[in-house]
């Protein structure tokens, strides 16, 4: 017998339909607010750009920015940085004023507006804000950047590349773009990566995606090669485009890895980006080939000189079947690379150049930063992947939303790993943890995603065993000999930032310790 209800039917459907017609209210409010916010910060960045490019002394503009700034992040504002920051503005001889100086000088001014719209208040302020609250909301990680690759298509065959063993033939459509950067706003990125492949094959539909999303920030890993004058006018009236070019030191270091001809393709780039007003930087593997060239002063100063302004630099990851495991850096080699780039970057160094250290930089963003940490990997036929380097995945931007990549089984066993070592020397799950990475695969069950050439977790991490066991005792010494400051902000599970030791592994000696 049917249940019968004293009331009509419509009532039922009330309740839900009222909380429905709350929330998309809600939703309009916010999205009102932040049109409002956005319009109120372009205004402020029109006058204080105009205010810095006609101003001889900087200084009062550059600390009414800082304060700007500590008002909208509220408490969760650093004092002690933002007094340190005040300090360095107020020193006349401080070298990263004088660089940031040099970077307003060079840049186109609308370009300028639109990197200081979209990845200083859209990124930096409110999405970090957004993503923050969000990583509470739904207790998984929530990164900060997305990268995604709209192609495998290539016009290079570099020596090493793991890209290549994908096949040529893979594309996101534009559908399956605009679904990652519109699903990833919601969540609090507005910055977004992309690599490949080329990227630069799929130019007319990331201006499309540019467009759409003016309110987010892009930048593009390139060989340089298809860079032209006409893109560059592109990139400049949209604003928020930016190049990481592939160089490997000079012309012969490069072009042994890369192909001949390949170093005047990049040279020739930079000077159109430079020539537009466009800030552009690099993206440089090292090897046990170029170490030396790739990190030389005549290097940089080039780089100085050509218009870029600031460098990421990649430890060469034994990565694909065709992978080069003989150019992976010497241990010796990779411990010159530390003091090297901290070198550069010290406050004695006459560069005007910002390098960072994929590999090496763990200290400074809590190790490892994959798995949606702080950024996550979406590959050519929409598999996603913890990192770019780490080629697993159990979920799919065809059949899954952002989120819901984000709560996999992969992904989780990143957060709760994750650090993966408390020496931040030795962040990676793959290349200085191998055992953790064969954990992670197997426990979660994830495939890997090379379609073209397939490669085992096990045939992947063989690569990595001598090398961690070798790297290890070295990246001790060094990491005990250093004095490290627990940072405030972590992105750790609470269970691992009330019991570091949870996070700590046996070393070299057979000891297990923690350095805080």
């Amino acid at each position: 017998m049917a249940m019968r209800f004293p009331f009509p039917k419509e009532m039922l459907r009330f309740p839900f339909q009222k909380r429905k017609r709350e929330e998309v209210m809600a939703g309009k409010v916010e999205n009102l607010t932040h049109a409002a916010e956005r319009q109120a910060m372009s205004v402020l960045i029109d006058g204080l750009l105009k205010t810095i490019k006609n101003s001889d002394d900087r200084t009062e503009t550059y600390l009414k920015i800082v304060d700007i700034a500590a008002k909208f992040y509220g408490k969760g504002a650093a004092a002690d940085k933002l007094d340190a920051v005040r300090a360095a503005i107020k020193d006349p001889n401080n070298r990263w004023f004088k660089y940031i100086n040099r970077i307003i000088d060079e840049t186109d001014p609308h370009y300028a507006k639109m990197m200081l719209l979209n990845l200083g208040y859209e990124a930096f302020l409110r999405g970090t804000k957004t993503i923050r609250a969000n990583r509470e909301k739904y207790g998984c990680n929530i990164p900060w950047l997305i990268l995604f690759d709209p192609t495998m298509a290539c016009n290079m065959h570099c020596v090493g590349c793991w890209s290549g063993t994908y096949g040529h033939k893979s594309n996101l459509s534009f559908e399956d773009m605009d679904k990652i950067v519109s699903e990833g706003k919601d969540l609090g990125a507005y910055l977004y990566m992309m690599t490949g492949g080329e990227p630069t094959v799929r130019m007319n539909d990331i201006f499309r995606l540019a467009e759409k999303h003016n309110d987010c920030f892009f930048a593009l890993y390139s060989n340089s090669t298809l860079i032209t004058d006409a893109m560059c006018e592109r990139v400049k009236e949209l604003g928020n485009i930016t190049f990481m070019l592939s160089i490997e030191g000079t012309p012969d270091t490069n072009d042994a890895r890369r192909g001949e001809g390949h170093y005047a393709a990049v040279m020739k780039a930079m000077d159109l980006l430079k020539k537009h007003g466009i800030v552009f930087g690099t993206s440089i593997c090292y090897t046990r080939a170029n170490i030396e060239a790739v990190t030389s002063d005549d290097f940089f100063h080039m780089l100085e000189e050509k218009g870029a302004r600031f460098g990421f630099y990649f430890h060469l990851m034994p990565v694909g079947n065709n992978a080069a495991p003989e150019l992976m850096p010497t241990v010796e080699q990779r411990e010159y690379m530390i003091k090297r780039i901290r070198e550069v970057r010290g406050k004695d160094s006459d560069i005007c150049f910002y390098p960072m250290d994929f590999q090496n930089d763990g200290e400074f963003v809590g190790g490892c930063i994959a798995g949606g940490r702080n950024y996550f990997h979406i590959n050519s036929n929409g598999d996603a992947e913890p990192c770019v380097f780490i080629h697993f995945s159990n979920t799919n931007i065809h059949d899954n939303t952002i989120l819901e990549m984000l709560q996999s089984p992969l992904f989780m066993a990143y957060h709760e790993g994750q650090p993966f070592n408390r020496n931040h020397l030795r962040p990676c799950p793959m290349l200085e943890n191998p055992q953790l990475l064969r954990q992670i695969v197997e426990a979660t069950g994830a495939h890997q995603t090379n379609l073209e050439s397939p490669e085992s977790v096990d045939h992947l991490c063989e690569k990595c065993d001598a090398y961690s066991k070798e790297w290890a005792p070295v990246a001790d010494k060094i990491w005990a000999e250093q004095s490290h400051k627990r940072p405030a902000y972590e992105n750790y599970t609470e269970e691992k930032k009330e019991h570091p030791e949870l996070a700590a592994f046996e070393h070299a000696d057979g000891t297990e310790h923690i350095d805080l």
